[in-house]
């Protein structure tokens, strides 16, 4: 018997989460061994860690609480890569030397995996003096292009790229550039952006005031604020970015405003952090806690949620200590307050279960008596650690007592807190889960609606034929196990069909008792009126929130999946109960076949300044009698390359044996620039030594025949064949090719193959 409960979630174990050798064998041979290896990992920094490791196993049995997928993919498997999931960096100086300093520590991160948030306020604005070299300053955003090019370069742990949150304050100089910046559809992909608005801001947006553009006490302009707040507004109405951050409201709530300042968060935005903050996910799958789903005794069981909470604090607090840490700062700054992030997935669809339509007042009073109470259970297991191991190191009993989300607490709950103290300076949060919910059996995703109550995914096998699977949403699946063909009750909506009041009255819900924040996305239709869309940012700095996040269809990061309320449906259009038809991509589920024996080429490559020359081997296979690249092996004496060439050498190699037009690879390697300069190679300059191996890639394919001449090569991965081309389709998934992409929670997210730019 198989625990997963859709095919689309073993397929997302296999992919992302199974530990395997280097050489592919799986040493996970089931999903029981994943949750075995996680309890274990995490149960070491206990006194009775035999004890804990079943405590554990039993919270992840049955997807009841799932770790992030940094946790899932990590624990237990002795890899170099954090634990942790979101990290900001340090003050950037406004120094040249202090803003590099930054870049290595920030490519240091990502590289063992984390997503990272800065603050590019702290950069003096184009056009001003740098004192010392008689020159103007680039301002802060050609900074950010040079970390985007970094972003581009360097690939993840677990195989994805990095994802980053740039922010900036509403009064720097330079804020109407930061907010045009991603008009250019190519400009800072590898970023997610938002402004840091402050109160004064917002009052002065109502009172149509003035507002000072300073820097270093230096008044730059004067703009009026409402005018700025407009600019805001129609370059997230235009291109879904910038988004808004609440800042002040951030300081004033946290529960560590007497010893941080916090102007940044992770790339989500759930995770507001200070200079080297780092926190940790984990989610409640609050869909698996429902019983007599859709029944006349539908509940919640509280109980056993508060007892899921308990082993959950207790297992994450762990996982502080078991971690490695890219930086000394980050392991200091996370071990001094122990911060973690625990949230929910699967809400919308334990709305569902409980006959709760998402978006009403019945089902927002419902999320925040939930989140009440999964607070309330944190902060009571946290001063039980603390009682037990300690409080974190910088508790002030009468500052934190008196501050942020916890004078809220319910009184037996801050008497526990003064008593023992607290273990966890902070604990909940909702983050983005798009693949730890497929992952889950297709729950709905963290505190977001369903997005489609099912779809069909369709894999192009090796043999040539298409197999094809239903994707079905968790409740809509628990609703056909009990009732069969019968149709949907009128109270399961969708992301498409509600209202952006609803979206924002269910995140305000839930901040209530979150004292991080929530990664959230409001959909807005494509015809929203401007003034009905600005009314959706009001209303969520009214209500409490702490940002907001919102996605229109757009021409720069395209369409998702619309609803049609038509009852006759056309070809790859979607029907009104969320079921998606045609518009679809067929891709290749498996590599090609490695051949015994393979010919090839070995080159020599001499980097100027360099000691060692790097030697590049190509293989090819034959196919249709076509010789076409298969594998690349790079190898250098110089052991400071050794980490990115085995990177470099694998992601080539599987790239090519997927097969198709892989000539895309040569155009993305010749585009990467060192920011410490290129070399002049042959009578032509070479922004980077990737840029110079894809060039020696370009030789060899223009010598088998492969392409016909230099910068012949693809410009962008074709992905896939597209079948259907007239249906209408947003942008195809940079994994797998299907055109399955969904803004969710604050980030495009891949329904058929779970492909998150940010997790």
């Amino acid at each position: 018997m198989t625990r997963f409960a859709a095919p689309i979630a073993e397929a997302i174990w296999d992919m992302k989460y199974r530990f395997r050798q280097a050489d592919d064998t799986p040493l996970d041979k089931s999903v029981e061994d994943t949750w075995r290896r996680i309890a274990r990992a995490t149960a070491e920094a206990e006194a009775e860690p035999d004890v804990w490791e079943e405590r554990f196993y039993g919270a992840l049995e049955d997807f009841k609480f799932l770790p992030a997928g940094r946790i899932t993919a990590g624990a237990g498997t002795a890899r170099n890569v954090t634990l942790f999931n979101c990290f900001v960096m340090g003050t950037i100086p406004d120094s040249m030397a202090g803003i590099f300093d930054m870049l290595k520590e920030a490519a240091l991160t990502m590289q063992q995996g984390g997503g990272i948030g800065y603050d590019f306020s702290t950069i003096r604005p184009r056009g001003a003096d740098v004192l010392g070299v008689a020159a103007d300053a680039s301002g802060p955003l050609s900074f950010m292009d040079v970390w985007d090019a970094m972003c581009r370069t360097i690939m993840s742990a677990g195989s994805r790229r990095g994802a980053m949150m740039a922010t900036m304050r509403c009064d720097h100089p330079d804020i109407e550039d930061f907010i045009a910046a991603k008009s250019d559809p190519a400009r800072l992909r590898m970023f997610n952006m938002s402004v840091l608005v402050t109160d004064a801001f917002m009052e002065a947006v109502k009172a149509d005031g003035s507002w000072e553009l300073q820097f270093g006490g230096k008044v730059y302009h004067t703009v009026q604020a409402r005018d700025l707040w407009n600019t805001i507004m129609q370059a997230t109405y235009d291109y879904a970015e910038p988004g808004v951050i609440f800042i002040d409201r951030i300081n004033e709530a946290n529960n560590l405003s007497y010893c941080e300042t916090i102007a940044a968060t992770n790339p989500c935005g759930e995770q507001p952090l200070p200079p080297y903050g780092a926190c940790l996910l984990g989610s409640i799958n609050m869909a698996r806690l429902v019983s007599d789903p859709f029944g006349e005794g539908a509940a919640l069981d509280e109980a056993a949620l508060a007892d899921l909470v308990a082993v959950a604090v207790r297992m994450m607090d762990n996982v502080v200590d078991v971690s490695k840490f890219p930086l000394p700062e980050q392991r200091a700054e996370a071990q001094a307050k122990r911060r973690i992030g625990l949230g929910v997935t699967g809400l919308a669809d334990a709305l569902l279960m409980l006959g709760l339509r998402y978006g009403s007042e019945e089902a927002a009073r419902q999320t925040e008596r939930w989140l009440h109470a999964i607070a309330r259970a944190a902060y009571l297991a946290s001063a039980q650690l603390a009682r037990e191991k300690g409080a974190f190191p910088l508790f002030d009993r009468e500052a934190y007592l008196s501050g942020g989300l916890v004078q809220h607490l319910d009184e037996d709950v801050k008497a526990a807190i003064a008593e023992h103290g607290v273990r966890n300076a902070l604990l909940t949060s909702i983050a983005p889960t798009g693949t730890i919910s497929l992952y889950a059996g297709n729950v709905s995703s963290g505190i977001e609606p369903v997005f489609a109550y099912s779809y069909t995914r369709k894999v192009l096998q090796k043999d040539g034929s298409r197999t094809e699977e239903e994707v079905v949403d968790y409740a809509v699946q628990m609703w056909r196990d009990r009732f069969g063909d019968a149709a949907l009750p009128e109270y399961f909506v969708n992301a498409q069909t509600l209202a952006p009041t609803d979206h924002v009255r269910m995140q305000a819900a839930a901040q209530k008792w979150v004292d991080s924040s929530i990664s959230k996305t409001i959909n807005c239709p494509e015809d929203i009126g401007f003034d009905d869309f600005k009314t959706v940012y009001m209303m969520a700095y009214e209500t409490g929130c702490k940002g907001c996040t919102t996605y229109r269809p757009n021409d720069v990061t395209g369409s998702v999946l619309s609803v049609s309320e038509a009852a006759d449906v056309a070809p790859g259009e979607t029907r009104g109960d969320g079921v998606a038809d045609g518009g679809e991509v067929i891709y290749m589920s498996e590599p090609l076949e490695r051949p015994q024996t393979l010919e090839g080429v070995t080159y020599k490559l001499k980097w100027p300044d360099s000691e060692h020359a790097i030697y590049l081997t190509v293989n090819d296979i034959v196919m249709g009698g076509r010789r076409r690249p298969f594998e690349v092996f790079i190898n250098s004496k110089n052991m400071e390359h050794f980490a990115w060439t085995v990177a470099l050498t694998r992601m080539i190699s599987a790239v090519f044996r997927r097969g198709g037009d892989v000539s895309f690879v040569v155009e993305e390697l010749k585009a990467v620039f060192d920011p410490r300069g290129g070399a002049w190679m042959n009578g032509k300059y070479i922004p980077s030594i990737l840029a110079a191996i894809g060039g020696v890639i370009e030789r060899h394919m223009i010598a088998i025949g492969f392409i016909d001449g230099e910068g012949a090569g693809l410009k962008s991965d074709p992905q896939a064949g597209v079948v259907n081309l007239n249906a209408p389709r947003g942008m195809p998934c940079p994994s797998c090719g299907q055109y399955e992409m969904r803004m969710i929670e604050g980030c495009m997210t891949c329904a058929s193959c779970g492909h998150s730019k940010c997790g």
